[in-house]
């Protein structure tokens, strides 16, 4: 072992492991350090967006002071530097990180863990334990903000207060409580100041993710950007409770005729931006199953039921749970009660059309199909997006996925594909659309502790033709083959148009053909590029051919041992060559950027 440490030792000027680690933690720092500087001396500034002949206000509705603004900065990247990000993160040590970064960083995990497009599964696996417990408020914060959210002595209001709360997170606090007028209820607080640290958070994310992309490009940062963008879009309406108040009865509205689904009910007069009093559910977890089959449920029923409603939510309410995890259901008397609507998603009926079509689709190994359903899914402009590529990459994920049983069908493996191929194409789809994906792996995963032999696809084909009567399907058909048939009526006489003015111009000698080449803008530029290049690679050639030729013959005068005129001829060739091989470098790169 002694003789092997020996032959490992580094060569004399060669620098050590230890040296390399040091220099690369040297690299770092020095990046953070000028981040952190250029960031401070714009905070000095005072640099704040407005509008206005006199000023304006910030587009954030709550007010960041430099201090608070620079002490944060300054908290965030020591705990950065403490878990050496430009050494790579863990899915654990990414998730431990978020944690110590406090609220926002929180909610951008959980937002995160719900984009499988942007980090691998076993990152979004991790981030989705976001939602464990956090130091809980005392009571006299508690009760400090609930007199500062009530114009009267919230004596008059609630009878007693639990001081041991139901549940603590990052962003709000529960606790059990007893009105006046007799009801059990939960009263869920918001934490003192957390939407300044978030709003502060967030400006900071902003800043960083401005800087960092003019370091490393566009591109790179484009999904964090947007991450950063649905992170203030979600602080805006979770600190907001009044949001989740008006959620709660939407969402009561819309299953008042279900009977085994519920919320809890929502007290609107005593309900505030920062104070959401509802009905006090107390049930069992399920995902207790122990306790449920000695209860003498039926845990396949419950299953079932649960997987059918949630259908229900998303293809005829457009208005669905997102983060339907055991957490935040339980069963209380036969009925499936749905806790937490902090997180709720909407599919307008445009798209779920489209995704009732795209299902069809997949069950009909339909790529055009498929494809047509995810075009009118994209929020971005589709007209430059590769139709052939894109029907060969869905030819393969339907190879993969549409002739499988349901029953063995992986819902998770097969949206993250889906997903992945429509970014890879150029295809940007709503945050709603992601939202709705990773809800449904998560849906799988409770409803697998239920029905472990069932697929959740099964139950959502089921709920399909159990509500397509015949009626129902021939009068949508019907509407459908209307539309595409004014369509087509309107296609077929704008082509007859369209060619007897083709025919006009062809009889007058006014017809010209334009060319059209995939994945390039100007076909004749092109091709004028590639014959200058011919060209001039021809006359590198003969240069350095009659160059040799020169210097074979020993043609006088002489320089170095080359004759005069074979040496121009060799720089000629030389310099020529490689003013075409960096040009070439350059059209390449200059591609791949676009």
């Amino acid at each position: 072992m002694a003789q092997d440490r020996e032959d490992e030792q580094p060569t004399e000027g060669a620098p050590t492991p230890e040296e390399v680690s040091a220099r690369a933690a040297r690299s770092a720092q020095e990046l953070l350090d000028a981040w952190y500087e250029r960031v401070s001396r714009e905070s000095l500034a005072g640099e704040r967006q407005t509008i206005g002949l006199f000023g304006g206000r910030s587009d954030d509705e709550v007010a960041l002071t430099r201090g608070t603004r620079l002490a944060r900065i300054g908290e965030m990247l020591q705990i950065v530097r403490r878990y050496d990000i430009f050494h790579g993160l863990t899915p654990k040590s990414l998730r431990r990180m978020l944690e110590e970064l406090g609220p926002t960083f929180v909610k951008a995990g959980q937002i995160l863990s719900m984009r499988s497009e942007i980090l691998p599964e076993s990152f979004t696996r991790e981030l989705s334990r976001l939602r464990t417990a956090v130091e809980p408020m005392d009571r006299d914060t508690v009760l400090a903000a609930l007199r500062a959210e009530y114009d009267r002595p919230i004596e008059e209001i609630f009878d007693a207060i639990d001081d041991c709360p139901l549940g603590s997170a990052s962003v709000a606090q529960v606790h059990k409580a007893r009105l006046v007028t007799g009801e059990l209820v939960a009263v869920k607080i918001q934490r003192p100041h957390v939407q300044e640290i978030m709003a502060q958070d967030i400006s900071i994310m902003r800043s960083l993710a401005r800087h960092a992309m003019r370091f490393m490009g566009d591109e790179q940062f484009l999904d964090l950007q947007s991450v950063v963008d649905e992170l203030w879009q979600s602080f805006r309406e979770e600190t907001d409770f009044l949001v989740e108040a008006r959620s709660l009865e939407e969402f009561r509205r819309n299953n008042a005729v279900c009977a085994f689904v519920d919320c809890p009910k929502p007290y609107p007069s005593l309900c505030t931006r920062h104070v959401v009093v509802m009905d006090y559910v107390e049930g069992i977890a399920i995902n207790d199953t122990a306790r449920l089959v000695a209860e003498g449920y039926d845990l396949r029923e419950i299953g079932t039921k649960l997987a059918d409603n949630y259908t229900t939510q998303m293809l005829d309410d457009g208005f669905f749970h997102a983060d339907p995890h055991p957490g935040n259901l339980v069963v209380v008397d036969g009925r499936i009660v749905y806790l937490d609507l902090g997180i709720m998603g909407r599919l307008s009926s445009h798209d779920r059309s489209a995704l009732s079509d795209m299902v069809s689709a997949v069950a009909r190994c339909d790529s055009p199909g498929l494809a047509d359903g995810l075009m009118r899914f994209s929020v971005s402009d589709t007209s430059e997006v590769d139709k052939a590529h894109l029907l060969a990459d869905l030819d393969a994920i339907v190879a993969d996925y549409g002739l499988a049983d349901l029953s063995d069908l992986d819902v998770g493996a097969f949206l993250n594909s889906l997903i992945s191929m429509a970014q890879k194409d150029g295809i940007e789809l709503p945050s709603s659309v992601t939202m709705l994906a990773r809800s449904l792996v998560t849906l799988e995963g409770t409803v697998h502790a239920l029905l472990p032999d069932t697929s959740i696809v099964e139950i959502i084909d089921a709920h399909l033709r159990a509500h397509g009567s015949v009626g129902e399907l021939a009068r949508r058909e019907s509407g459908r083959l209307a539309r595409e048939s004014v369509a087509a009526t309107h296609g077929l006489l704008s082509a007859a148009s369209d060619a007897g003015l083709a025919m006009r111009m062809l009889t007058r000698g006014q017809l010209r053909v334009n060319l059209d080449l995939a994945g390039t803008a100007d076909p004749l530029e092109d091709l004028s590029r590639i014959a200058n290049r011919l060209t001039m690679s021809v006359i590198v050639a003969g240069l350095f051919i009659g160059s040799s030729v020169v210097y074979y013959a020993r043609i006088q005068p002489v320089i170095f041992g080359i004759p005069i005129i074979g040496f121009l001829g060799y720089l000629a060739a030389f310099v020529l060559g490689v003013w075409v091989a960096v040009d070439i470098i350059r059209e390449n790169h200059r591609r791949r950027r676009r």
